[in-house]
Order: structure tokens, then sequence, then C-alpha cells
């Protein structure tokens, strides 16, 4: 039986790759001292490219063609220096992971504007790569929200970039460059108030033009969070949220109960805005499915504390290690291409992608998320969308059963050519199929190489493409 369908590998280098020989920098807690510790140990590394050794990561690509590379070890950065809720600003460092940031500010009455969906996602990945939530109708993608950053070149020299000073065109070129211009070390991220609970309505519609001019009338309205669920063609959910000070009731999505099972059965809810925003990391979304987690018996040995993201992910590198999904596959002539990724199309063509998609992928179910996009003179020329329409974001995660004389990535390839077509843009956090033309043309080749000339001229970091779609 195949365990593990969808679970595909993340970082794994074939040959071993070599740690820097950082100091203990356990002992400096400045975060002025640690940055100019770990800029001077990167230094005096003058030759090789260098990656980040980090404990956590959300990037679902495995790297066979991985070549050997230096660890740069950032683990030390994930302190949330400073809540300031009469600003509305938080200062954190990179490596800082969401659970961290919420619940830090919560206790200030506060929450980053964008809390993407599990908790093992760091601040410093959801910016240089791209998360979402259900408040981004009103705030746009993380790095849309972001005031300044620190970040620590290949060089070994950090420079800090805001929207207006000499280093504005890598703040607005980080987006979408997974670490090949520089590391976030540290930045500041807007802050909204929150009040105690979030009161949820689920509306069902059978139609996608009805679901999508909902999602055009709701974002409209003075609501706090949206998104939706399709279980089926004719089986769609739109969620609003909005906070609240009291509830009747709160339900509890972190054991027992599963929060997408949930949405077919009950117009109305109530969470802590807690357990809103980590609503879907207990069971991966729907994922956990695949682990068998979602039967009732395993949820009570598993325990509430291992139903999250983190328990998945490791999971999925232990996968990755020993190759089980890739081995049963093999065993029972049977092969599952795994499709999980995250596209974002004008709001204009959001029924003709799912009406694509249900056709040629036929996966379920699919989660949606509205996204504005903020105007501002200068764009994110790595991750381009205009802000002339609202955009529906598709997150769907699975595997699709395929046959050996298909060409690999078949059913990814469909749903890249399908998205450019629809004049959308998809995330680079799991495998791409493009050839090299068609990728620098659509995240913005001669603006990348211009950074990568000023910031990254030695070549010390992967590019963009070698990274993304060679794996390297």
């Amino acid at each position: 039986m195949d365990i593990l369908p969808v679970l595909i590998p993340v970082r794994m280098g074939k040959q071993p790759a070599s740690k820097l020989n950082l100091p203990n920098i356990r002992l400096l807690m400045n975060y002025d001292e640690r940055r100019q510790q770990l800029a001077d140990t990167l230094k005096q590394q003058t030759t090789g490219t260098v990656r980040l050794d980090k404990t956590t990561s959300n990037v679902f690509r495995d790297r066979p063609n991985a070549q050997s590379q230096s660890l740069l070890d950032v683990s030390q950065f994930n302190h949330v220096l400073n809540v300031d809720p009469q600003n509305h600003l938080i200062e954190t460092e990179g490596m800082t992971t969401y659970e961290a940031l919420v619940d830090q500010s919560l206790s200030h009455g506060v929450m980053p504007a964008v809390v993407p969906q599990l908790k093992s996602i760091t601040i410093g990945g959801a910016v240089s790569g791209i998360g979402i939530e259900s408040s981004s109708f009103r705030y746009g993608l993380p790095h849309e929200s972001i005031g300044e950053m620190d970040v620590l070149l290949g060089s070994g020299e950090v420079v800090t970039c805001t929207p207006d000073n000499e280093h504005h065109d890598l703040f607005y070129g980080l987006a979408n460059s997974y670490g090949t211009l520089g590391y976030i070390l540290r930045l500041t991220v807007l802050a909204i108030p929150v009040k105690p609970y979030v009161q949820l309505t689920h509306i069902r519609f059978a139609d996608a033009d009805a679901l999508f001019d909902a999602v055009r009338t709701w974002t409209e309205r003075d609501i706090d969070f949206i998104d939706g669920t399709v279980f089926q063609p004719g089986k769609n959910y739109l969620t609003i949220g909005r906070f609240v000070d009291d509830a009747p009731y709160t339900s509890d999505y972190t054991w027992m109960d599963i929060y997408y099972r949930s949405i077919p059965t009950r117009s109305e809810d109530y969470l802590t805005v807690r357990d809103y925003l980590w609503r879907w990391d207990t069971d991966w979304f729907w994922c956990s499915k695949n682990l068998h987690a979602q039967n009732r018996p395993m949820r009570r040995l598993l325990g509430r504390k291992r139903l999250n993201s983190i328990t998945y992910q490791k999971v999925m590198r232990w996968n990755t290690r020993w190759g089980i999904t890739r081995r049963l596959g093999y065993l029972s002539g049977q092969h599952r291409e795994s499709v999980i990724q995250d596209i974002d199309v004008p709001i204009d063509r959001a029924a003709e992608f799912l009406d694509f998609f249900h056709r040629e992928i036929g996966m379920r179910p699919v989660w949606i998320c509205p996204v504005a996009y903020s105007v501002r003179d200068e764009q994110y020329p790595l991750f381009p969308m205009t802000a002339e329409s609202m955009y529906v974001n598709f997150g769907f995660w699975g595997g699709v059963k395929t046959k050996m004389e298909m060409p690999t990535g078949h059913f990814n390839r469909l749903i890249e050519q399908k998205v450019a077509e629809l004049g959308g843009i998809k995330s680079l956090y799991s495998d791409a199929y493009f050839d090299e033309t068609e990728f620098w043309s659509i995240y913005d080749g001669d603006t990348y190489a211009a950074l990568k000339a000023k910031y990254d001229p030695d070549g010390r970091l992967k590019n963009l493409y070698q990274k993304c779609v060679l794996r390297q």
C-alpha cells in the first residue's frame, strides 16, 4: 500500500555538504553581535556556493542535482525582537517561525497582517518565497507588509533595504528570490489589532461563476478573512471570517475533530484567534489523510502535540531519505506524479482555471484564496502581478496517477501552461518544468540578472532557475 502518495522530497543533496565553521553564536544574545559574527564567518569562506542549513523548510522540491555546498547555519536568527502595537509594527529575525511570531504578537493584542497557514513557515521564507492567507484580500502577500530588511549577501556584507533607500531594488527584488540574492536576517512587519475570537460563516455555491462573483462582493464588505474550499464540481464553499469580542462557543480542531470536514456540515462556527490562524495546520490542510492520521484511533495514538505540520514535515523528510513511496510505487507498478502547487490567476479567469483543473487534473479538495495586489511606485519584479485585478490563489497538494509512458512532470506542465495562458503566475516552492527562456520571460530575467550582478557578482548563491527548475 502506498502510504505516502503525495509527500515529495525536500532538499536532499546526493553529495555531502560542509557546514561553515561557525563559532558558538548561542552565547551572543544581541542581534547586532550575532549578525556580525555570521557576516565575518561568511567572509572567511572565499570559494564555493553557499546555502542555508535550517531545521524547517516548506520547499517541496527534491535536489538530486545539488552539488557540494557550504551550509550556512542561520538557526539562531529566530527571535522576535520587538512588538509595538501602538505603531503597528513587529521587529523579528528571519528564521522566526510564524508560530513563535503569532504567540508573541497575540500577547500584545496584534498579529502579523498575513499569517501563512503552517506553524513551521518562517517569516523570512514567506518573504523570499511566497506566502498567502485569508487576510490577503486586504493586505496582499507577506512581502507586501514588510517595512525594512537586513539582508546577508553572498559576500558576507549585510545591507539594510527599505522601499526608498539606496537598496530599494533589493527590497522589491527579494520576493520570490528563494535566497538566491541574499538571506533575510531581520525585518519589520505590519501588525494589525485583533479581537479574541473569529466568527466563521460557510456559504455553499453550486456554480463556480457564482462562487467567484461572491468573492468580488464579499471582499468589498467589512470582513477580516475570506477563503474557500472546493470539494468537487458543484460543491464549492466560501468561508467568511470576522473578528468578534464574544463567542457563544468555540470549536476545537487541534485533535479529534478535523477543520475541513466541518465546512460542509455547518453554516456558522467560532474559533479563538490562535485556533483560527492554525485551523489548517493540524491536518496540513487535508494531507494528513495520506498518513492515515484522519483515522480516530490513529489521532488518539499520535496525540494532540504531534498533529501538526512540523510532524508531517519530519515524516516527509524520513520518506525522502529512505524512498519508501518511490519503492512502493515501483513494486506495485503504479506511478503517481506529485502535483503540489499554488498558482494565482486573475479573478475573471478563475472559473475557467477551475473547470480546466477538474477536467484535466481531478484532485480534490482545492483551496482558494483571493489576493489583492497593492499599488506602489515600484512593483515586485520576480513575482509580477497587476493591481488592475484581484487574483485568486488555487492551492492543491496531492498526486495524480500517471502512466509510465507519460513524460516526467506531465500534469505539472499542463498546469504551468494553463496558468500562463490565463495571465497568472505560479509559486516556485515545488517542482517546476519551464524551459529556461520561458522561465525568465515570466519571472523577469533582465531585472533578476541586474540584481544578481549587483548583489551577488561572484555567484556565491545559486541563481533562481538553477535552484527552482534544475534543482541544484
